[in-house]
């Protein structure tokens, strides 16, 4: 903290869930010394944990901090029919935390379901709805009721995809984010259950705008940590007056 009071309300909540490309362990180190305490857990994205060498050291670093290899890598760890073998690996790297998706492959929505119910038996299980595939558009009616169903079967949050570049899932090819989708969601699903991956500023200060600064984010890189945390207490033109002059209902007022 910069160590001048200017009064303000405690951190809102909300988490930030941060996205790893493949820093190492000194670059962490920075990080968790700057931005540690708005950090509510780490995504090591789609398969860069398996390629990246000396992945224990880089965990030790991130030790008290949750982290989750990226639902693409759990995709090529089913297709490949290595599902046993990858729960070891995770227990032995003293992981506890495990994205299931099918962003990519052609999971069937049953199987799908049991596996989350299956890993939620020895892991905290984030889920991910929603294809990486920008010309794939799934429904409202679909969205809603398959993050309702994976949440019944065991998940602890259930993500919405947006791919690092926001780019698919609940936003269009072109970037525009897809809002009346995600009314829907939020009307559909409680959202504390819920992380909306926003990975552009744009992005974060809409749905702080929408539903407060409390809201769950995820997809954000590392360095945009502070940032995002700025916006969620009003200390950034974009959200200042809606989070700290009380304008959007539901937020606090200074």
């Amino acid at each position: 903290m910069s160590g001048f009071d200017l009064g303000l309300a405690p951190r809102p909540g909300g988490l930030t869930h941060v996205i790893d490309k493949g820093l190492g362990p000194r670059a962490w180190e920075d990080v968790l010394e700057t931005s540690g305490d708005y950090i509510d857990i780490v995504k090591l994205g789609w398969g860069t944990a398996y390629v990246t060498r000396n992945l224990p050291a880089k965990l030790d670093v991130l030790r008290g901090k949750p982290v989750v290899i990226g639902g693409t890598f759990f995709e090529v760890v089913f297709v490949q029919d290595k599902i046993e073998g990858y729960k070891r690996w995770l227990q032995g790297l003293g992981l506890t935390h495990v994205e299931i998706s099918d962003g990519v492959i052609d999971l069937p929505r049953e199987r799908k379901l049991e596996l989350i119910e299956e890993f939620a038996g020895d892991f905290t299980v984030l889920s991910e709805v929603g294809s990486k595939d920008s010309d794939v558009e799934f429904t409202p009616d679909e969205w809603t009721k398959w993050l309702r169903e994976e949440l019944d079967a065991g998940a602890w949050k259930v993500i919405t995809e947006a791919r690092e570049g926001g780019t698919a899932g609940i936003f269009s090819k072109s970037g525009d984010m897809r809002t009346e989708l995600v009314g829907e969601i939020a009307d559909a699903v409680p959202l504390e259950d819920v992380v909306f991956e926003a990975p552009t500023k744009a992005a974060q200060a809409w749905f702080i705008k929408e539903f407060g600064p409390a809201v769950n984010l995820g997809n954000i890189p590392p360095e945009e940590v502070i940032a995002l945390e700025t916006l969620r207490r009003g200390l950034r033109g974009d959200t200042l007056k809606e989070v700290l002059l009380g304008d959007h209902a539901g937020t606090p007022a200074s």
